[in-house]
């Protein structure tokens, strides 16, 4: 089975400096959730930012869930210190379910 890929989005609070430093964080993360993140499955993880909109583009491989990432994320200390600070950075689309952050996205075209 091939690889599986999924798209997000998530808005960042609108202040520059909060962009800044959200920007400085992922460029050198936690190892921990840099293993969290492999450990689940996921083979490819990009984050992209325009103004203060993100989008993140995940390719897992066949075992990847997001509800068994969720689960195992839950149970992790670590994952959830680094949750808990992002929260300072991000604001949930309007459309979001309450505590709910990255929104899975609808592919509507391919080539």
């Amino acid at each position: 089975m091939a690889a599986q890929k999924f798209c997000l989005a998530l808005d960042l609070k609108d202040d520059a400096d909060l962009i800044a430093e959200y920007k400085q964080l992922h460029e050198n993360i936690w190892p921990e959730i840099k293993k969290s993140i492999q450990d689940a499955g996921i083979l490819v993880l990009d984050i992209y930012c325009t103004g203060n909109r993100l989008f993140m583009i995940i390719e897992g491989d066949e075992n990847f869930s997001f509800e068994k990432k969720d689960k195992a994320d839950a149970a992790n200390e670590k994952v959830q210190e680094w949750e808990t600070l992002m929260w300072k950075f991000q604001q949930a689309l309007p459309w979001a379910k309450p505590g709910q952050k990255w929104i899975l996205m609808d592919k509507i075209f391919e080539l």
